[in-house]
């Protein structure tokens, strides 16, 4: 039984999100209009109802107080009553015995009831009473006159309510069709704006064209609207200008490693065809080039994994969660030297807390020991120092070779930027790149400078957390050296 009626109301709601904003505004305006006329009129009506009730009993008071004193000069039996012109009052009036006098012609009253006899027996000394047990009904006022009573009666009529009501029927749907018309103007009027702005962003989203911004017109929301949308746009020009520059600079950097593993593929695959691999190429020839070709897939390897991880828009999909960063450079500088077992790391770091993603964090340290071990001198270590400071997380990386250029240190972590002295060292130009996102993305700050050892020294600043217990665990707080 529930069931359809409950239906209902989904049905309705449906129905109601499908329609047009400007049909909703129509319909509200209409429809506030129409409860508005609906109040006013029963309100005027009741307002009415009771000023003529009022008017109407003040003339019956007022009458019976003029017959009832004609009544007591002459006598209840001889008091002269006008014989009934056809309208207006009714008069009628009651003897001690209970009998009536009513003019000649008049309509017949309801008879006397109990409580007006009571009146002419002296018990009160007035009544006011409706009496609607005929096809119209009666208001009647009893005034005590005399030994008797005198009567002043009307008929009920209800023609000036009625006409009133039909008066304010048509004004209420002319006003509702006039509200009607109204709201659909303001409606076309106020929506302009948002058809424009519809038909821009469709002629966007059909030509693909990101450049071409929506005029700024309007006011108040719908120019916010319009500015938060050529917002987007801009945002969608960056990412699109970003992505042309990813597939551009992955193209050119792919370029090179892929020449050289064809050439040296095509050779071999050649020399092989011939006959003459073994005698054209000796063991210690063909050994390194093998050991190009292999150096080169790992180079590709490395390029494509970057590009993907750089690609992804996000640093990672894990969760944050507080974590001890000291944790995470062991773990990164343990992976470096098993990557690289003959630079060495020497690590000084203390317990800090700090809200990350520790995969994405272990990513970024380990790009910078790389980034350092391929500078640094085979006589001198990498330096890796992190400490609290202030409310920051402080971690810096310290190499001995060459540092930077003055010159490159703006672009030292732009996608795909090497130094003209880097251009002969493997790597990809993604690396600081990457650690330039993953520190933003945890509200950190990654800056350059040069280390009192003459090479580079790259710092990460990160915001400090509460650590999870009330004192912070220590870790490898001692200097350990790593080959």
């Amino acid at each position: 039984m529930s069931g359809p009626a409950g239906r209902e109301p989904r049905r309705l709601t449906r129905w109601w999100r499908r329609r047009s904003l400007r049909t909703r505004l129509t319909v509200i305006a209409a429809t506030a209009i129409a409860v508005s006329v609906f109040v006013a009129f029963q309100v005027a009506s009741e307002l009415l109802e009771w000023e003529l009730r009022d008017t109407a009993e003040d003339q019956l008071r007022a009458d019976s107080r003029i017959l009832a004193t004609n009544a007591e000069h002459a006598g209840l039996a001889q008091v002269q009553l006008p014989p009934y012109s056809g309208s207006g009052r009714l008069v009628r009036v009651i003897l001690h015995d209970g009998s009536v006098r009513t003019p000649a012609g008049q309509p017949s009253l309801p008879p006397v009831s109990e409580q007006a006899g009571r009146v002419a027996r002296g018990a009160s000394a007035d009544l006011l009473e409706s009496n609607g047990s005929d096809e119209e009904g009666h208001v009647i006022y009893t005034l005590r006159a005399g030994d008797g009573a005198v009567q002043v009666a009307h008929v009920v009529d209800d023609g000036p309510v009625n006409e009133f009501g039909f008066g304010m029927l048509l004004i209420g749907l002319l006003c509702v069709v006039g509200g009607a018309l109204v709201g659909r103007t303001v409606a076309r009027t106020g929506l302009a704006p948002i058809d424009r702005l519809t038909a821009a962003a469709v002629r966007v989203a059909h030509t693909r064209d990101l450049d071409a911004d929506i005029p700024d017109e309007g006011g108040g929301e719908i120019r916010r609207l319009i500015q938060s949308i050529n917002d987007m746009l801009a945002a969608l020009r960056d990412s699109r200008r970003a992505q042309r520059l990813l597939a551009e600079d992955a193209a050119h950097e792919l370029k090179t490693p892929l020449t050289s593993l064809r050439l040296n593929t095509e050779l071999l695959i050649r020399l092989d065809r011939r006959g003459t691999l073994d005698s054209a190429l000796p063991a210690e020839s063909r050994t390194r080039l093998l050991n190009d070709l292999g150096a080169q897939v790992d180079e590709l390897s490395t390029l494509v994994a970057e590009l993907t991880d750089l690609a992804r828009g996000d640093v990672s999909d894990e969760s944050t969660e507080v974590l001890d960063l000291a944790d995470v450079v062991v773990a990164a500088a343990t992976r470096a030297d098993s990557r690289a077992p003959d630079v060495e790391v020497t690590l000084d770091v203390t317990s800090v807390w700090v809200n990350g993603r520790p995969a994405a964090l272990e990513r970024a340290v380990l790009n910078l020991i790389d980034n350092a071990g391929k500078w640094s001198p085979a006589d001198q270590p990498v330096q890796v120092r992190l400490r609290a400071e202030g409310a920051s997380a402080v971690l810096e990386v310290d190499d001995a070779g060459p540092g930077i250029d003055a010159a490159d240190v703006p672009r030292v972590f732009d996608r795909f930027y090497r130094a003209d002295s880097a251009r002969a060292l493997p790597g990809s130009g993604l690396g600081l790149s990457i650690v330039q996102r993953v520190v933003d993305a945890h509200g950190g700050r990654a800056t350059v400078a040069r280390s009192a050892r003459g090479g580079a020294l790259l710092r990460v600043d990160l915001p400090a957390a509460a650590p999870p217990a009330p004192t912070a665990r220590l870790t490898a707080g001692e200097d350990t050296a790593m080959r």
